[in-house]
């Protein structure tokens, strides 16, 4: 089958390599779409020592069952495979079990292919009027919606509900998309990037913006010190942080406001199995809007789509990449 293999920083080619096998418990999908997310950028520069060279990086995904008694059925693919038996598994906390792991990082090689293969209890079955490109979307908008389940969670009751997400790619779109599905109708996302604000002021109801004003729940999907110490003064007094990015490790939290003014700091990683299935019913029923936001390219452009992407000439909040193409 033909992937795209990261093999040193900087560098993908296109590459022949062996079809997955199905082991035990598990399907091979047949790619149809497969998104370009963060931390693909992020081992891309060599910024991730999680996704040592080389392999196949992907991790947003939808496709078809290859073989066996579901052939054909279409799907969507949740990356995240955990044991099921942990304290965190069973207590439906899954995306913090101690031994999970994704595709696209080692020992499971990701989905910029022709073929993956993947537990059969991490795939949702697609209905026919929703495309695979889109259904591919799954994955990032269930990083917002499991953010924003907890931030809200963590409001009192007595907040407005307003909130300011910062960063306009795919990961703050998702969580401006599933707060407003969540009845917050004043959403403002906060994007430096002049192209992309135009592309996004299109999307649903949400104002974007080069600055915001402050509100009670405020979500970093970029997670660099500046975004960070944005954050913390934007938050209202007994308000909620929700930190979803990890572009880099310290610096930027006002640590003394936080306190003295008990602002309430969520670290958020990836989602349950329930966010995720939850996730793709408010695709396939049209909470989350028309999800026509991505740019679509064939998986041989790969290389030229990734250095776009760290040369800051998309405006697009995804790339989807077509393995048949």
């Amino acid at each position: 089958m033909k992937a795209l293999v990261y093999e040193d920083t900087e560098t993908l080619h296109l590459r022949d390599v062996p079809k997955p096998e199905r082991a035990h418990g598990e399907e091979v999908v047949r790619v149809e779409a497969a998104g370009i997310c963060g931390s693909d950028m992020h081992a891309y520069l060599g910024h991730d020592a999680r996704r040592p060279a080389p392999l196949i990086l992907g991790h947003e995904a939808a496709g078809t069952i290859d073989g066996g008694a579901r052939d054909g059925e279409r799907v969507t693919i949740n990356p995240l495979v955990t044991c099921g038996t942990c304290p965190a598994c069973t207590s439906g906390r899954e995306n913090l079990c101690p031994t999970r792991q994704i595709i696209s990082m080692q020992p499971r090689e990701g989905a910029f292919a022709q073929y993956v293969a993947i537990p059969a209890r991490n795939l949702v079955t697609v209905p026919e009027a929703t495309p695979l490109d889109t259904a591919a979307l799954a994955e990032p908008l269930a990083v917002g919606w499991h953010a924003v389940r907890l931030g809200l969670a963590a409001l009192s009751d007595d907040d407005e509900r307003r909130a300011i997400v910062l960063g306009g790619g795919a990961i703050g779109l998702a969580a401006a998309l599933a707060l407003e599905a969540s009845g917050v109708t004043r959403v403002t996302i906060v994007e430096p990037h002049s192209e992309r604000r135009r592309v996004l002021s299109e999307i649903g109801e949400t104002a974007v913006g080069e600055t915001g004003v402050a509100a009670p729940l405020v979500v970093d999907a970029v997670g660099y010190a500046a975004t960070r110490a944005a954050a913390s003064g934007l938050v209202t007094p007994g308000g909620v942080i929700v930190h979803i990015g990890l572009g880099e490790d310290t610096g930027g939290l006002d640590v003394r406001r936080m306190t003295l003014q008990e602002v309430t700091f969520i670290g958020t990683y990836a989602y349950t199995a329930a966010d995720f299935r939850n996730t793709a019913a408010a695709m396939f029923d049209g909470r989350l809007g028309s999800l026509d936001w991505f740019e679509t390219r064939a998986l041989a452009e790969g290389p030229g789509a990734f250095r776009d992407l760290r040369d800051h000439k998309v405006a697009a909040p995804k790339i989807v990449l077509s393995p048949w193409s």
